[in-house]
């Protein structure tokens, strides 16, 4: 199983679609507060997450309690525009987190400084954009480690 975690995610529409990964992939959510959405179960069926209750959700008060807690992968890679090393290049394994900012200011340095060399970036072809879509990277990033992992099975 991979381990998805979001860092203080403000879209509800792209917590949803990443639920849905989650869900439909078997992988564990973790969300980082604060969230920029309140989790109710009327938000949840306006965004048509019905499968929210089958999630293996995990939220955490903040960064320090993320970090702290017995329930947080021990290998987690940050993914970001800022790495050096394409997410081609990492290796994963069972278990690993696959850590993801949020959509309007991404990940803080202290994150940066903390992940270290464990920092990979999906490679773009057009170097004019930005970025992707937060859900979008998750979905790639996930089924790649997930492809690997059952290559070595």
């Amino acid at each position: 199983m991979i381990e998805i975690i979001l860092y203080c995610p403000e879209i509800p529409q792209n917590t949803g679609n990443i639920g849905r990964i989650c869900a439909f992939a078997d992988c564990r959510l973790h969300l980082i507060h604060p969230l920029g959405f309140e989790i109710s179960d009327k938000n949840l069926r306006r965004a048509g997450m019905d499968y929210w209750k089958s999630l293996d959700l995990v939220e955490h008060e903040d960064w320090s309690s993320f970090i702290r807690s017995e329930d947080r992968p021990q290998n987690i890679y940050l993914f970001t525009t800022h790495a050096d090393k394409s997410f081609w290049d990492a290796s994963f394994r069972t278990g690993d987190g696959l850590l993801f900012g949020n959509e309007g200011k991404g990940i803080p340095q202290e994150v940066h400084d903390w992940a270290g060399g464990r920092r990979l970036m999906i490679p773009k072809r057009n170097n004019g954009l930005r970025s992707l879509n937060l859900a979008v990277s998750v979905g790639i990033a996930s089924y790649e480690a997930i492809r690997q992992i059952s290559a070595n099975d």
